[in-house]
C-alpha cells in the first residue's frame, strides 16, 4: 500500500517537473545522464513533500473512517500499523532527500571533475562525494557548537557522537524548528495574498465599467505600437526591445479583457464573491482556532504537541463535530499549505525561485524542491502546534525537542495570531491608507510600496478611472 500511495505520487511529480524543465537541457551527452539522474531525485524529494503534506489529512480521514466501520472487511487494510508506517517512513525519506539526495543533485550538477583526473561521470561522482564528505563534517561541526552553546550538559554533547540515534533526529529537529519559522513568516503573508491570486484568476464583476469601451482603446494602442515598430529601424536596439515590451503588456491586458467579456453572468456576478468570502471564513477560522489554542496552553498542559498520547487511531474522533469537524480540519491544513507556498514566492528574497513553464532551469528545481520539502516538513508540526488538529504527531515528528518547551509554543502561536491579523488588516485597509496619504499631502514620499489595482486600470475615453 505504502509502495502504490507513493508509486502514484511519484509520477505525478514527475509530470509536474517535466512541464516547468527547460527543454535545452536535454542533451545526448555526459550532461544528459547527469540531467537525467538530477531530475529523479528531484522527482523522488517532489513526491516526498508532496507526501508529508498528505500525512496529517490521511490521517485524520483514516481515524474517522475506522472509528465509522470498525468491523468492515474492506478496509481491514486501514489500520494503526499503516498509519505508523507512513509517518515513519515520510521523516525517513525527509532525512534522506534534504540530506543526502538533494546535496548529491547539486553538486553533481555542479561538479566537473579533479584536475588531473579523467573527465566522466567517475570523476564526477567522485567529486560529489568528496563534496558531501565536507559538508558532513561541516554541519557536524556546526550542529555540536550548536549544541555546546545552548545545552552545556556534557552528555547531552557526547550524545551527539551517536549519529543515528541522537544526532540526526537532532538535526532534523533544527531543521524542522527552521521550517515552522520559515511558515510563520510565509503562511501570514499568503494568507493575505490568497485574495489577490485569486482575483487574478477569477472574472472580477464589471461594476461601473465598460468592458468594450477598454477594448476598443487597447485595440487602437496596440495598433500604434506596432505602427511605431514597423516605422523604427533596426540599429536603435533599445527602442525597439522597449516598445516590443511595451506591445506585449498591452497584449496581455488585452487577453484579460476579452477573458472578462466572454465570462458569463454566474461566473462574474457568483463565483468571485463567492470564493472572496470563502477565503475569507476560512482565514477567520484559522485565527480563531489558534486564539482558543493560546487559551487551551494557559489552562491546559495536555494542549501541548509533546503532551500526553491521544486515545489511539480508530477509537476516538478528534473533533468535537465528528466527521464534519475532520473534513473542516483537512480544509484548513491543506489551505495553510496552499497560503505558506504562496506566501513564500510573494517574499522578495524568494521571488527568483518561481519556476516558468518550459524555461526552468535545474539548479532552480533542485532549490524548489528542497523548499518545499522544508515548507512540507513542518505543516504537520505547525498545524499541531497552532491547534488547527488535535492529532497526536506520531513517529520523529512528535519527539522534537522543542516542542516540550512551553515559551516557544506559546511564542509561535502569538506571533501567527498577531502578524495575521497585521496582514490582514493591511491588506483590508490599504486603500483608505493611500486616501489618507493623499488627503494629508503625503502621497508624494512613498509611504505606501503596495501599487493598487486601480493603479495599473486603463483610463477610459474621458480620462477618468471608472473603477469602483
Amino acid at each position: 500500500i505504502c509502495f502504490l500511495l507513493f508509486a502514484i505520487l511519484y509520477i505525478v511529480s514527475y509530470f509536474i517537473i517535466t512541464r516547468y524543465k527547460r527543454k535545452s537541457d536535454e542533451q545526448e551527452d555526459e550532461d544528459a545522464i547527469v540531467n537525467r539522474i538530477s531530475l529523479f531525485l528531484c522527482t523522488f524529494t517532489l513526491a516526498v513533500s508532496a507526501g508529508a503534506v498528505l500525512l496529517l489529512p490521511f490521517s485524520i480521514i483514516s481515524n474517522e473512517i475506522l472509528l465509522s466501520f470498525p468491523h468492515n472487511y474492506y478496509i481491514q487494510w486501514l489500520n494503526g500499523s499503516l498509519i505508523h508506517g507512513l509517518w515513519n517512513l515520510a521523516s525517513l525519506f525527509s532525512n534522506l532527500c534534504l540530506f543526502v539526495l538533494m546535496p548529491f543533485a547539486f553538486f553533481f550538477l555542479e561538479s566537473e571533475g579533479f584536475a588531473g583526473l579523467k573527465k566522466g561521470l567517475r570523476a564526477r561522482i567522485l567529486e560529489t562525494l568528496v563534496m558531501l564528505l565536507l559538508l558532513a563534517l561541516l554541519v557536524l561541526g556546526m550542529v555540536w557548537v550548536a549544541s555546546a552553546l545552548v545545552d552545556k550538559d556534557a552528555a547531552s554533547r557526547e550524545s551527539l557522537y551517536d549519529l543515528w540515534e541522537f544526532y540526526l533526529p537532532y538535526l532534523y529537529s533544527c531543521v524542522s524548528l527552521m521550517g515552522c519559522l520559515l511558515l510563520l513568516l510565509c503562511t501570514p503573508v499568503g494568507l493575505s495574498r490568497m485574495f489577490a491570486v485569486m482575483g487574478q484568476l477569477l472574472v472580477k464583476p464589471a461594476i461601473l465599467e465598460d468592458l468594450d469601451e477598454q477594448m476598443y482603446i487597447v485595440a487602437l494602442e496596440e495598433e500604434a505600437l506596432q505602427r511605431r515598430l514597423a516605422g523604427l529601424s533596426s540599429s536603435v536596439d533599445y527602442n525597439v526591445m522597449e516598445l516590443e515590451q511595451e506591445l506585449e503588456n498591452v497584449k496581455i491586458f488585452k487577453t484579460k479583457l476579452e477573458r472578462r467579456k466572454k465570462a458569463s453572468a454566474w461566473e462574474r456576478n457568483l463565483v468571485y464573491p463567492a470564493v472572496m468570502v470563502l477565503l475569507l471564513i476560512e482565514t477567520s477560522i484559522s485565527v480563531l482556532l489558534v486564539a482558543c489554542n493560546i487559551l487551551c496552553l494557559l489552562v491546559d498542559e495536555t494542549a501541548m504537541p509533546k503532551g500526553t498520547r491521544g486515545p489511539g487511531i480508530g477509537n476516538a474522533s478528534l473533533s468535537a463535530f465528528g466527521f464534519v469537524g475532520a473534513a473542516l480540519e483537512i480544509i484548513l491544513i491543506f489551505y495553510l499549505m496552499v497560503s505558506s507556498v504562496v506566501g513564500f514566492y510573494s517574499l522578495r528574497f524568494f521571488g527568483d525561485f518561481i519556476p516558468k513553464k518550459d524555461d526552468t532551469t535545474m539548479t532552480k528545481i533542485i532549490g524548489n524542491c528542497v523548499s518545499l520539502l522544508v515548507l512540507s516538513s513542518a505543516l504537520p508540526v505547525m498545524s499541531r502546534t497552532l491547534g488547527i488538529t488535535r492529532f497526536d504527531l506520531l513517529g520523529d515528528f512528535g519527539r522534537f525537542n522543542w516542542l516540550g518547551n512551553f515559551y516557544i509554543v506559546l511564542s509561535y502561536n502569538l506571533l501567527f495570531a498577531v502578524v495575521t491579523t497585521l496582514c490582514l488588516v493591511r491588506k483590508f485597509t490599504s486603500a483608505v491608507r493611500e486616501e489618507l496619504l493623499k488627503a494629508l499631502g503625503l502621497h508624494k514620499l512613498h509611504l505606501s510600496r503596495a501599487p493598487r489595482e486601480s493603479d495599473t486600470a486603463k483610463p477610459s475615453a474621458n480620462g477618468h478611472q471608472k473603477v469602483l
